[in-house]
């Protein structure tokens, strides 16, 4: 095993975990029943009251040039606007996309300087063209974006539902991971990205189904996936691709569950990660943040 792990010994009904950590505090997640996530985050966040509301609020990213603010953008049939939010839940501003169709935006991620906007969702699977819009992030100055770049994609099977996508850093490539199917699937969109429409390849599956966000750490090494009642964490092997990855057994990160939650992302400093709802039936919506330990 490459990671750090714990070992687990049995003797008769005496079960004894021993849980060895490197000097950098990464644990290992191979195929491993413990999970140790309370040994890395803390299980209270930090809890904010998003104000004013955003109701539909479905992927989030640590902003970089502005720090202390996330950006946040609304699912379909919401304005063409991303929103800039301070870690204190207030919205500060929202920021028009122009020229930009909001079919069904699903899920946000900054990765390299720029924000990638996945136009991705599909409720009825019937979409098998989707789209990400990709432009760089904005100043806190910022009224209006008018350049981006669309980068169209196509499924080789058929229609899916999608709620969540990695980026690759280094390579670039795109990895979307679909939410209905059972279990879910992840599709690969390799870099360079053509000018017409892309068509992705079919990498992998993981061992559960749901999915409606995901987020890595600014170093790749860590990875959320997020289902509506769990967070799933990975370690990234060095060497080891986003798909190798996905193929280790997770561990459960801290999570309350929220009204409808579909919306992960880690800090700039990799220092915690944020959660953030939909509104759904709730009075109110709760930013929260897991701080790391």
């Amino acid at each position: 095993m490459n990671n750090p792990l714990n070992s687990i010994i049995f003797s008769g009904k005496l079960l004894i975990v021993v849980i060895i950590c490197s000097c950098t505090g990464i644990l290992c997640t191979k195929k491993s029943a413990f999970s140790p996530a309370e040994l890395l985050f803390d299980p209270i966040p930090e809890t904010h009251q998003l104000n004013p509301i955003l109701k539909e609020v479905s992927g989030i990213a640590d902003s970089k040039i502005n720090p202390g603010y996330l950006w946040g953008e609304q699912d379909g049939g919401n304005p063409t606007q991303v929103a800039l939010l301070n870690y204190d839940g207030t919205v500060t501003k929202e920021i028009y996309l122009k020229g930009i169709r909001n079919v069904d935006w699903e899920d946000l991620g900054l990765y390299n300087d720029s924000l990638y906007l996945a136009d991705i969702g599909g409720n009825n699977s019937v979409r098998n063209q989707c789209s990400f819009y990709v432009f760089a992030e904005p100043d806190v100055s910022t009224d209006t974006v008018y350049a981006f770049r669309k980068i169209d994609f196509q499924y080789p099977d058929g229609a899916h539902d999608a709620e969540a996508f990695l980026i690759d850093r280094n390579s670039k490539d795109i990895f979307i991971i679909t939410k209905r199917d059972q279990p879910s699937l992840v599709y690969q969109l390799k870099y360079p990205y053509s000018s017409g429409v892309n068509m992705l390849l079919k990498v992998g599956k993981l061992d559960y189904t749901g999915v409606v966000s995901a987020a890595s750490s600014i170093t790749d090494k860590e990875i959320i996936i997020k289902t509506y009642d769990k967070l799933n964490y990975y370690i990234r092997d060095a060497g080891q691709s986003i798909m190798e990855c996905l193929t280790n057994t997770p561990v459960l990160l801290p999570y309350i569950k929220e009204p409808q939650g579909e919306a992960v992302c880690f800090s700039q400093k990799s220092d915690g990660y944020f959660t953030l709802s939909e509104q759904g039936l709730s009075p109110l919506v709760n930013l929260y943040l897991y701080k790391r330990k």
